[in-house]
This record gives structure tokens, sequence and C-alpha cells, in this order.
């Protein structure tokens, strides 16, 4: 179980220009977000996009606030899964703002996790053309990861992420009481995305984490610490022109297609993104000269969290593969994978090839 949170710290500034904005980490932020954003925006009509899981434990109270900040709220609650994340319901989103009045000064509440997250913030960077939208992240992985970055979006039927935008959002409101409401499942899926983030930018993160899968440590500065990585990483390449920001890609080259090929809902995001760490990990070890002990770090860490480092047998190489093959990482039919020379240092190497991915597919049944 998570650990108590502590009071509210020092908000993340995520510095685009004039897309920046803020991101607040803290405790009981969701009774206050509607005089917050009384302040920010400008129009008055809103939609609060949610799921049938959050929607019955949060939206009241998110429509509250709002409605003291002198907004209007329209709820919209979409089926929970990873299924919603689809042209087909982005479809019905649209419709229903649209039935709703939202004009061009109206915006969007996305008050969820990672699917909620992506499928809100695409709907609002297509609807009239772009609209503003307010990040409401309620698990670990969409606090530490989804919501911060701009990245928008639904899935094809073979392919994660295929069809979205770049779109920031105005505001982000990280309230981890929100995680309370977690099942264990969900509140350990996020910690892959953590875990991530210690191997690519700071290792000594992965004491803390340490101390967090013992029930210990300050939840918030932990989670804080991730939003920093993650706005850094963003900062210096917000649309993947330079390749830096191709590192928070560590682990999902194998992990998405994981993830497509087990059948989406099959497993959580972080699970799949988990294998696709030790995968990612151990071909580090064998191409970019990763240690033994700093490989069983990793691996000890997700172990630590449940989350699955072996493949089942249910899963083929040839359907991964096909998976992989349709990705964004793939350019001109090479792959951009990500390794790690040592905990903290990655980079995107051009010297992986299919062999390559196969062996490490076949390390992971093992």
């Amino acid at each position: 179980m998570p650990p108590k949170p502590a009071a509210p710290i020092r908000p993340v500034f995520v510095n685009l220009g004039p897309r920046s904005y803020t991101v607040q980490v803290g405790s009981g932020l969701l009774a206050g977000m509607g005089a917050e954003l009384a302040k920010k925006m400008m129009g008055t009509k809103v939609a609060v996009i949610t799921d049938s899981n959050v929607g019955p434990l949060y939206a009241e109270q998110v429509m509250d606030s709002l409605r003291q900040g002198g907004k209007e709220p329209t709820l919209i609650t979409v089926p929970a899964g990873e299924e919603s994340k689809s042209l087909s319901c982005l479809d019905t989103v649209c419709g229903e703002m649209a039935a709703a009045g939202l004009d061009r000064k109206s915006f969007v509440v996305a008050l969820g996790g990672g699917v909620i997250g992506d499928l809100g913030g695409f709907a609002a960077s297509v609807y009239q053309r772009g609209i503003p939208y307010v990040q409401v992240p309620t698990t670990v992985l969409s606090q530490v990861d989804s919501s911060v970055g701009g990245k928008t979006g639904v899935n094809l039927k073979d392919a994660k992420n295929m069809v979205g935008t770049f779109h920031q959002p105005s505001h982000v409101f990280a309230d981890v009481d929100t995680l309370k409401s977690l099942p264990k499942r969900e509140w350990n899926e996020g910690f892959a995305e953590i875990i991530k983030h210690a191997a690519i930018r700071d290792a000594s993160m992965f004491d803390v984490i340490d101390q967090v899968a013992q029930g210990k440590g300050d939840l918030v500065a932990l989670i804080r610490r991730n939003i920093a990585i993650k706005a850094s990483v963003v900062e210096s390449d917000e649309f993947e022109r330079t390749g830096t920001r191709a590192i928070l890609n560590f682990g999902h080259t194998i992990g998405h297609a994981i993830e497509s090929a087990a059948g989406y809902g099959k497993l959580l995001h972080g699970e799949a993104i988990s294998m696709g760490l030790n995968a990612a990990a151990w071909l580090a070890s064998k191409v970019s000269g990763l240690t033994s002990v700093e490989l069983e770090r990793i691996r000890a860490s997700l172990a630590a969290f449940d989350l699955p480092l072996k493949l089942t047998d249910d899963i083929t190489d040839e359907e991964i593969l096909r998976r992989m093959k349709m990705d964004k990482k793939f350019d001109q039919g090479a792959i951009r994978f990500v390794l790690i020379k040592k905990l903290g240092e990655a980079f995107v190497s051009t010297d992986v090839h299919e062999g390559h991915i196969k062996q490490a597919l076949e390390e992971l049944r093992r």
C-alpha cells in the first residue's frame, strides 16, 4: 500500500516558451483546482472526460470544484480500459463535446489514468482545431509519465499510439490522494516508469524506490522527482527532433510490442514495459557495457513491485516482431533502440538488429 502522502511541495515548471505550464504535486489538490483554473482558463464551458472506474470516485468533487470556480462542467464518461483509446471512442467523445455546446474558448479536463489523459488530450487537440486541456492524472504511471510532455493519441488495432498529436496541457494537478484508491496491480505498474527514469537519468533514485517498495520514504517527493526528470527531457526535445526525448523509450520498443501482441487489456502498460525493460537491460549488458550487477539492480527493483520479468508462451516471438516493425521507433526499416551504458546514462543506438531482439525474447522466456 502507498505510504502516507506528505504535504504539497514545490510545483514543477515545464519550460516550453509559449506552451509552458505548471505541474502541481501534493495532497488535496482536487478541491482547489476550480479556483486555480478560474485564474487561468478564460472559457466557461468545460468537458470533464473520465472513465467508468475513476468517475464514480472523483468526478463529482472535480465538477463541484469547477462550479465553485465559475465554470460549467459537462461530464463525459467512457468505459474503463485500453479499448477506449480508439478512434471510435474519440468520435463519441467529440460528439458529446459538441452536444454540450463547447466552443473554441472551452477546455477539457482529463480525469483518470494514461488512457484518459491520452484520449482527452487528443480530443482537445482536434476539437475546434484545438482547445486547451488540463491533466488530472489519478495513477502512479500517469502522474510520473504520461500527463507531462504533451503526447496525445489513440491506438490502431495492431499499433499502440500510432495516431496522435503533440498538444501540451495548460496545467497538471497530480493529487497523490487519488492513488489511495488504486488496486495493488495498478499501483505496482506505475513503478515500471519510475524504474525506467532511474535507469536512464538518475541512478541514485534506486535507493528511494527500494524504500517506497517497503512502504517507507516520501512518495510525493519521489513523484515530483520523476516529473522533473520527464520535464527536463521534454524541454530539450519537445517534438522529438534531436533524439534526446527518445531516451524515454527505454524498454518501450519491445514492451509496446508485447502489450499489443498480448491483446490490449490483457497486460497493464507497466507490466509490458517491465518485460521490455528487462529485455533492454539484458541487451545493454551484451551490447553497451552494462554490468551484470547493474542489470540485476533493475531486475530486483521490478521484482520488488511484483512486475513480470518473463514472457508467457501464449505471446509468440513472431507476433512481437511483426508489431515491432509497425512501431514509430523504426526509422526507414532500422531500429532506433535505447540502451544504457551504465545506470543513469542512456543513448539511442543503431547497432541493435533483429537478431539481437530475438535473443532478448529468448532470454525473457528462460
